[in-house]
């Protein structure tokens, strides 16, 4: 008898801790629940003024705004039209069920529908388009758990974010702006309709298909309701849909930082989102007018200055098209950087002694190249101009004077100083480029660039960009904070030289599109020797302005310069960044710099200079006689083979050991193959080289 008496006490005991354990499950599916339905939200990511620039996509690659401000007429149709038992039932509704079931028994035609709730739970578990036995007995046990605790409110302002309106869009307030360009509260009950017939079939039945507006109507007529408002036409929808993607192009940039595990939160950035779209559309102008010279690409930036804030920034005209290599990022593609190295390679010239009105002759030089090649600087004009200031030659981008500086500086100096100084990333390991730096062969990307060339306009400190408020996401670009040009007085011998446009129109003229309507600016061109990439980088003390134009694939451009090509672009959103509020007219600081009289000319150099000795410091570091012909080089002989033997002074030639004469410059005819030692003397200096003859195969 007493087994028997315990019973009840032992079923009251089970059910209890059964239930327990039951809630305790139901409760850890619902905490499971609110997680991925937390996921699935796409955030805002608002630009420097706290103004939303653009939908950040989940994980599924969606566009989802979440509201929690649901007008009541789209959740009155919408239970309508899904689930008009919902605040009565407790997640799963018993008819529908017993209809489904009698369906499957043969009895009757009409199937039950799934209640709100476990059409949420069928999205959050992602079991829309698998629908079985078990998954349908889990999305069951999941609607219990969100109606147990949840709430019937909260389940539906949650099942009317997560909906699919096709084409990327998730929930009703991503869909009422990329549609109709309109907030749900602004929806018309038109609208409304159309949305709500988009859910039964949200690829082919949306607005942007013929036949939304139809199966809109019909949906009100079967819900017994007068539609008010206008619907609008697929026409119109695309305009607005195209204009919400076009909007949200600048997450291709983005992408890339935001997907990194410290910036996955970021929201707010430093890009102002009116000077970003503008940016995107002088790019996307100029870059239809360059086709017609084989440019097809484009990329740029926008920094604010001293602070190291980008603006805005651009990696291609156009993401969402789909022309070749518009999908591709070219703002941190290694490219050649063409000229845009010079000023940092005189930069270091004027840290070791030479100054602007340093002399440097602009003749033939030879420059081993590795593996017993050599080269023969060339500049662009393929003209040799003679003896010039050092304030010409990088004004006017003189290659041979670059070459020759280079030379001057050290190029395993100069390396240590992009690499481990300005931290530039090379594509090659920099040893590889050798002379060839001064001639634009180095590639890095645009990023890189801008950021090294920041130290100009900033008088010394290398800083970090920033785009974003979270510390941890901005390390993504620069390495460090460092000052790479200690003494602030050299950048400003950069800066006067840039900012001289004057002394510049000898190549770029002075209709050129860089030459603007103000005085406080500095750039530097760059072209690579194929016309593959086109550059710009100029600045003020108030902001700088990059620019790249070429293809993605690399192939040539048809002779566009960086004047012609990245100089119209450059020329352009400078324009528009003088007339904004980021130009302070700040003037370069020019305070350490002195001018110096060479007859009637000025020259400019630092307080206290020792002019003489900077002013040929190139000179009396170059100890040859012999400018032709260089040692090393071969000649075929032919028949009447001339050699031209060119000092710097009169001297007295020697070749093979026989005297030759005495004069600057001779001409020597070989009548035999073989090598020949050619001697220069002048006084105590004493040079001598060899060359070779080989006869004609």
């Amino acid at each position: 008898m007493r087994k028997f008496k315990k019973l009840p006490i032992i079923i009251i005991s089970g059910t209890v801790i059964a239930i327990a354990i039951f809630a305790f499950f139901l409760r850890g599916v619902n905490e499971n629940m609110q997680n991925e339905y937390e996921k699935r939200a796409g955030s805002t990511i608002f630009d420097r003024d706290a103004k939303p620039m653009f939908a950040r996509t989940n994980h599924l690659g969606n566009y989802g705004f979440y509201t929690d401000d649901i007008p009541d007429n789209f959740k009155k149709l919408l239970l309508e039209k899904e689930d008009r038992y919902f605040y009565w039932h407790i997640g799963i509704n018993p008819v529908s069920v017993a209809k489904n079931i009698a369906q499957k028994a043969g009895f009757g035609d009409r199937v039950g529908s799934s209640t709100v709730t476990q059409q949420l739970a069928k999205i959050l578990l992602g079991q829309e388009n698998k629908r079985t036995v078990k998954n349908k007995m889990a999305e069951a046990a999941t609607a219990l758990a969100l109606e147990s605790y949840t709430g019937k409110d909260a389940i539906l302002k949650e099942y009317a974010n997560s909906i699919y309106f096709g084409n990327r869009l998730q929930g009703i307030q991503t869909a009422s702006i990329a549609y109709f360009g309109v907030t749900p509260a602004g929806l018309s009950d038109a609208q409304i309709f159309q949305l709500l017939a988009t859910i039964s079939s949200p690829t082919n039945g949306n607005p942007l298909q013929p036949g939304n507006i139809e199966q809109a109507k019909l949906l009100a007529k079967n819900l017994k309701t007068e539609i008010s408002g206008q619907f609008t036409e697929p026409n119109t929808v695309n305009k607005n849909l195209t204009s919400f993607l076009k909007d949200n192009a600048i997450l291709f940039e983005l992408s890339g930082y935001l997907a990194s595990d410290q910036c996955k939160k970021t929201e707010h950035t430093t890009l102002d989102g009116e000077i970003n779209g503008k940016l995107r559309a002088i790019i996307s102008e100029n870059i239809q007018k360059l086709d017609a010279k084989k440019a097809k690409h484009a990329a740029a930036l926008i920094v604010s200055l001293p602070n190291n804030e980008i603006l805005a920034l651009a990696g291609s005209p156009d993401p969402a098209s789909s022309k070749e290599g518009y999908q591709i990022n070219m703002l941190n593609q290694p490219r050649q950087i063409g000229s845009t190295v010079k000023p940092f390679i005189y930069l270091k010239g004027f840290e070791k002694g030479m100054r602007p009105y340093t002399l440097i002759d602009d003749r033939e030089y030879k420059y081993p190249a590795g593996e017993g090649f050599s080269i023969y600087p060339e500049n662009y004009d393929r003209i040799y101009h003679g003896p010039m200031t050092a304030h010409y030659a990088l004004a006017n981008s003189i290659n041979v004077a670059a070459a020759k500086t280079l030379e001057f500086v050290g190029v395993d100096d100069f390396g240590r100083f992009i690499e481990n100084d300005l931290g530039v990333k090379t594509q090659q390991n920099y040893s590889s480029y050798q002379m060839g730096i001064a001639l634009g062969a180095m590639e890095t990307d645009i990023i890189s660039l801008a950021n090294a060339f920041t130290i100009f306009p900033n008088k010394g400190p290398l800083n970090n960009f920033t785009l974003f408020t979270d510390p941890q996401c901005n390390n993504l670009f620069s390495p460090k904070n460092d000052t790479v040009a200690a003494k602030n007085i050299y950048t400003g011998l950069v800066n006067k030289i840039l900012s001289d446009r004057a002394i510049a129109q000898d190549q770029f003229t002075s209709a050129s599109d860089l030459n603007l309507p103000a005085t406080n600016y500095a750039l530097k061109t760059g072209t690579s020797h194929d016309y593959t990439d086109s550059w710009v980088v100029g600045y003020t003390p108030d902001f700088l302005v990059a620019v790249w134009v070429g293809n993605a694939d690399s192939s040539a451009m048809d002779g566009v310069s960086g004047q012609i090509g990245a100089g119209r672009i450059w020329g352009d959103i400078m324009q528009m960044m003088i007339a904004s509020k980021y130009n302070k007219k700040t003037p370069f600081d020019f305070s350490e710099i002195a001018e110096y009289k060479n007859g009637n000319n000025i020259e400019y150099g630092l307080k206290n200079d020792d002019y003489d000795a900077a002013k040929n410091i190139i000179e009396n570091n170059d100890a040859s006689l012999i400018l032709k012909p260089h040692d090393g080089d071969i000649y075929r002989l032919e028949d009447g083979t001339r050699i031209i033997l060119k000092a710097k002074t009169a001297v007295y030639w020697q070749i093979n050991g026989a005297d030759f004469g005495n004069l600057e410059e001779l001409i020597f005819t070989p009548d035999t193959a073989g090598n020949y030692k050619i001697t220069a003397t002048a006084g105590d200096l004493k040079e001598e080289i060899e060359i070779s003859l080989v006869k004609k195969q």
